[in-house]
């Protein structure tokens, strides 16, 4: 014990009293998501934005995470782990057990010339877990190649040479078991037990090759469902490998019995691989004589407003915005148009403006500019054409237009004149398509892929039938569910694997959509039919949301039933049926930063709510993570009371720098109960109409002149 306190305390006054500057070695991602050595933490902080998706394999585990700096301070990820773990006994052994972990760490102190990173950390810290550990670290950067770490840890890293708790108001630790149901935080675990020293070191030989090198405090004891892994020594040892930027290779030794490999991916939110983006170039402002400025009407005989209307819409067709409405006075032009290419709507204002001034007669100097979805117009931006010619080649232009633009709820259609679209009614496609699906609350999981064939016919701008018919190639229909967890709820989610499995095509969704303004700052939805792949009926959605508010209201009340599993027409098997619905409160707190709370009855007839905090940044990548509540005693229930997640969606813009609205996510979500299950509607109405509103617009409004 003295020997290894004071291994740990050489490594600590090392960190301290070793002056260099503050981080600037390259920094490692450890087996656990986070910036760290092998298995040990480290205080040091990837740079804001930074997200990274991590695979590890060694003998007897396979680990998936994805993790995010979303703050300068705060990190946090998500893990998914197939692990062989000791049984009941603690002697035989269980293959394949599927784990799912979220951990958080916040940078206390600054790295400075004296001074370490200090950051304080909890591992897989929402629910009781085998890996749950909480921890106190410092780094300190010597010169511009070595770190040198040291900690203090509890829980699973305080197994290997624990002491006595320094924190004496928590002497002891709940044993960890595998059977408790999720369904509460494991604050009675936070902090409590035995401590233990870790510590280490990396150093980075060149811009490609770095060694790693700690003193790990995770014994992984050979008791009922621990992790399988042999420990000869306290020793891990590592050699990074950086083929790429933003790729990391390491290859572990681990405790002096095991080797890993494991691969890490890196890209930063605010700094996308496509560079600045490969759209073409905008077309200029041109700009008005003085006697056309001084003009006070225009020539209808000469300029005709139907000839000036196809010559908008031809140059807007060029830019991939569809003109669905103008209306054209002496001396304002108001244009309203779906935009279908640009992610920011900014930039699909800016370039609406600039099209506006090769078309619009020179005594028009007024543009009112309503970007529509679904057939519905989300806002109107009022720009002056004299500040769209004074400005475009001056620095500052982005502050100084946003500031002098006007935002206000869009027009009423009077006075418009709508403009039919010239692409067919009906369209359709193929495209492959990826999902995890829970097979209860016990913790399967599925993995499901296959081809989705999705069609849609528009009856008008505002009311479209869609559907999608899928044929799944990988389904296993060994996996199915066998043990209903929550024997007094209805199955609302945990027979999820009963559904699709037959190996044909099945109708995952066919439903007709109408989205409506019944007044101002009003949207609606209504939508019916088979709205997802479990359930069908009717849903109805209104919302409140101003233009210029950081704030929204919304109503949603959904009347369905529950679906065959055979994914047919039919209602029958399970004869199950609940009026569902919630209100939602939305606020944007600048910068980026979003939340939503939800709060109503659930599919089960539960009641509770939800909170979901987004951090969007400015080039499209989002990061959200949510966690509910309802009134399911979870002794009672397994896990339906309590649920969490962490859902990443990157655009396609950011990957590619081609210009799309299209993105991609993935939710990493803890055991999926009955309780607190929510119907899954594609297009709920906030998602669609806070882009065209002026929080954020401001968020992406640099790209106004793009």
């Amino acid at each position: 014990m003295r020997a290894k306190a004071f291994l740990a305390t050489t490594a600590l006054t090392t960190v301290i009293c070793n002056p260099a500057t503050a981080q600037t070695a390259d920094l490692n991602y450890g087996q656990f998501g986070l910036p760290g050595l092998v298995d040990m933490p480290i205080a040091q902080s990837a740079p804001e934005g930074e997200i990274a998706s991590t695979i590890v394999l060694r003998d007897g585990l396979f680990r998936l995470n994805f993790a995010g700096q979303l703050t300068d301070r705060l990190s946090g990820s998500a893990s998914l782990t197939v692990a062989d773990i000791y049984d009941g006994t603690g002697i035989g052994i269980d293959e394949g057990e599927f784990e799912r972990s979220f951990s958080l760490q916040y940078r206390l102190i600054n790295e400075s010339e004296y001074m370490p990173a200090v950051a304080i950390g909890m591992r897989d810290f929402l629910n009781p877990g085998r890996f749950q550990s909480e921890y106190v670290v410092a780094t300190k950067s010597i010169g511009d190649n070595l770190a040198v770490t040291a900690g203090l840890g509890w829980g699973a890293m305080g197994t290997h040479g624990g002491f006595d708790n320094p924190i004496g108001s928590r002497p002891t630790r709940p044993t960890f078991d595998e059977t408790t149901p999720e369904g509460q935080l494991a604050t009675d675990q936070w902090f409590a037990g035995d401590a233990a020293f870790f510590g280490g070191a990396s150093y980075q030989i060149n811009d490609k090759w770095g060694v790693l090198a700690e003193y790990s405090s995770i014994a992984y004891p050979q008791e009922a469902y621990a992790p399988v892994l042999d420990v000869s020594s306290p020793y891990n040892f590592g050699v990074t490998y950086r083929p790429l930027d933003g790729v990391q290779l390491t290859l572990a030794s681990l405790h002096g019995s095991a080797v890993s490999l494991s691969g890490t991916f890196v890209l930063n939110a605010n700094n996308r691989p496509g560079m600045s983006g490969i759209e073409g170039a905008p077309a200029p402002i041109k700009v008005r004589s003085e006697n056309a400025r001084a003009a006070q009407t225009w020539d209808r005989s000469a300029l005709p407003p139907a000839a000036l209307q196809a010559a908008l819409q031809a140059l807007l067709d060029v830019e991939g915005i569809r003109l669905t409405g103008l209306e054209i006075t002496d001396t304002t032009a108001r244009v309203r148009y779906e935009n279908n290419r640009y992610r920011s709507q900014a930039q699909a204002l800016g370039r609406v403006s600039r099209m506006m001034t090769q078309i619009m007669p020179g005594a028009v100097e007024t543009f009112i500019l309503e970007p529509e979805q679904r057939g519905i117009p989300l806002s109107a931006t009022t720009i002056r054409r004299s500040d769209l010619e004074a400005l475009e080649n001056r620095g500052g232009a982005s502050e100084a237009m946003f500031a002098r633009a006007q935002f206000s709820d869009a027009g009423t259609d009077a006075g418009l004149t709508e403009i039919a679209p010239q692409t067919p009614a009906f369209s359709w496609g193929f495209s492959p398509y990826f999902a995890l699906s829970s097979l209860g609350s016990d913790g399967g999981m599925s993995v499901d892929g296959g081809i989705k064939l999705q069609a849609q016919y528009r009856i008008s701008p505002q009311t479209v039938i869609s559907g999608a018919i899928v044929q799944s190639l990988l389904k296993n229909d060994g996996l199915d569910p066998v043990v209903d967890s929550t024997p007094q709820l209805q199955n609302v989610r945990t027979d999820g694997g009963f559904y699709g499995d037959d190996g044909v095509p099945v109708l995952q969704s066919l439903a007709i959509t109408h989205y409506g303004r019944p007044g101002p700052n009003l949207y609606s939805r209504v939508s019916a039919g088979y709205l997802e792949s479990m359930y069908g009926g009717i849903s109805t959605e209104l919302l409140w949301k101003p233009v210029d508010s950081s704030f929204g209201l919304g109503a949603e009340l959904n009347y369905v039933a529950q679906r065959d599993t055979d994914m047919g027409f039919g209602f029958d098997e399970y004869d199950y049926d609940v009026l569902t619905g919630h209100v939602s409160a939305y606020y944007d707190f600048g910068g980026g930063y979003h939340s939503q709370l939800d709060v109503g009855r659930y599919l089960a007839g539960d009641w509770g709510g939800k909170i979901t905090l987004a951090r969007e940044y400015d080039n499209g990548v989002e990061i959200s993570a949510y966690v509910s509540q309802t009134e399911v005693n979870y002794e009672d229930f397994g896990d339906g009371s309590y649920n969490k997640g962490v859902r990443i969606s990157i655009p396609q813009d950011f990957l590619t720098g081609s210009p799309s609205r299209k993105d991609y996510g993935a939710t990493l979500r803890s055991r999926v109960g009955d309780g607190g299950a929510m119907l899954n509607i594609d297009g709920r109405l906030y998602d669609i109409v806070r882009d065209a509103h002026r929080d954020d617009l401001n968020d992406t409004w640099g790209r106004f002149w793009r």
